[in-house]
């Protein structure tokens, strides 16, 4: 009695110990509390630089309302290189106080204003990007205070892998971290390894992978911590889900279920006898 006891009990701790996972598997941030005494400079590595490709909303504004009917120009969105390529977002009227244009970045890095010209926007930020315009508009009419505001339209990530919803995620900012990215996706899902998020980026015309371990909090000094448009984030998920999955694991966890109950069952027994 005592061995079949003894065996039912190893049983039942064998099943358990394979059911349980360990929380340092799915804890986020391990060792913050101590990092976090003190206040951690934050990385300033969040400004996006504008690719071909992007959609720009560029805003055109002066004290002089009538001197912006140089860009009322009827023009149409375009990816190429040649012609014009963008679409009016604002009234034309001469008592507009501001003109805005959408425009997509051609594939040499540039877009094509009204009354200006090939602009090459590559590789700047949306604020580098509005100087650069300010200054050409200075240089072809008689706007002497231009102000030029850019905004990029249509940046976002997808995310793939094991994640509650795998979707393609819209920035709302250009400053939106690995975090907020995964939380529009409903979080990792239990599946997930959240020591392994890959997320691959291009840079200067070459693709990067950059892998991060969110159960650590050095994630947060991460170069890839801030996405940037266009990047692909991978959850990559437990390799044991496929045998959960499985025919196996299903009578082996309902088998566990009926070990731990027997093993109960007997240790009472066992005990009312002995008393």
């Amino acid at each position: 009695m005592k061995k079949f006891y003894s065996v039912l009990s190893v049983l039942a701790l064998t099943a358990m110990m394979c059911s349980c996972v360990s929380t340092k598997k799915i804890v986020y941030f391990q060792g913050a509390d101590s990092l976090y005494l003190q206040a951690q400079r934050v990385m300033q590595q969040y400004e996006m630089k504008l690719k071909p490709a992007d959609q720009i909303m560029v805003k055109v504004t002066c004290s002089e309302p009538d001197l912006l009917s140089v860009f009322a120009q009827d023009v149409v969105m375009g990816t190429s290189g040649g012609g014009r390529s963008g679409y009016n977002l604002s009234s034309n009227s001469a008592s507009s106080m501001s003109n805005a244009y959408g425009y997509t970045i051609a594939n040499d890095g540039c877009v094509v204003l009204p009354s200006i010209g090939r602009v090459k926007l590559d590789g700047l930020t949306t604020v580098d990007a509005a100087k650069v315009i300010e200054d050409k508009i200075k240089e072809v009419s008689k706007i002497k205070d231009p102000g030029v505001t850019v905004n990029l339209l249509n940046a976002r990530v997808a995310v793939l892998g094991a994640v509650k919803s795998p979707r393609v995620v819209s920035l709302t900012s250009e400053r939106n971290t690995v975090l907020d990215v995964l939380s529009q996706c409903g979080d990792i899902a239990d599946t997930g390894l959240r020591q392994k998020i890959k997320l691959f980026r291009e840079v200067d015309g070459q693709r990067m992978m950059y892998e991060m371990d969110l159960t650590k909090s050095d994630v947060f000094e991460s170069p890839a911590y801030y996405v940037q448009q266009n990047d692909l984030i991978y959850v990559e998920p437990n390799k044991s889900q496929s045998i959960k999955s499985s025919a196996f694991y299903t009578f082996w966890s309902a088998g566990a279920s009926i070990i731990s109950t027997l093993a109960t069952i007997t240790s009472m027994i066992f005990l009312i006898k002995n008393n």
